[in-house]
């Protein structure tokens, strides 16, 4: 389904360059508000890490999935098929494919992508 700009979204970056940071390991999430031409860091919020080595957290998973319910993607490394079921629950779009790219090229691409392809 195509955005409705300006959306935000959610990055898992340990450094604010490059989408590095594993969905589940991550402490904060980079928000940006994103439209089809640009995008903006507007906030950083701070959450538990869901991933902790062979087993999770569910209650770290609720206050995260709580902490980006307003953002249309989050984009991280990597993500596994539990957490990404999870937030298609809460209509939050998992994007993995811009792993270890820039943040701000990344984010540019995928709304410009997103306004061209609706079932991106």
């Amino acid at each position: 389904m195509m955005p409705n700009f300006p959306v935000k979204v959610a990055v898992a970056t340990k450094d604010g360059i490059s989408i590095n940071e594993h969905f589940g390991h991550t402490k904060r999430f980079w928000i940006y508000q994103l439209d089809q031409e640009s995008c903006k860091l507007v906030e950083q919020r701070d959450v538990e890490n869901y991933c902790l080595g062979n087993s999770s957290s569910q209650s770290a998973m609720a206050m995260i999935l709580e902490t980006i319910n307003d953002c249309y993607a989050v984009m991280t490394a990597k993500i596994g098929d539990g957490p990404k079921d999870k937030l298609a629950k809460i209509n939050v779009q998992a994007v993995s494919w811009y792993a270890y790219e820039a943040v701000e090229e990344s984010l540019v691409d995928y709304a410009a992508r997103a306004s061209i392809e609706p079932d991106l």
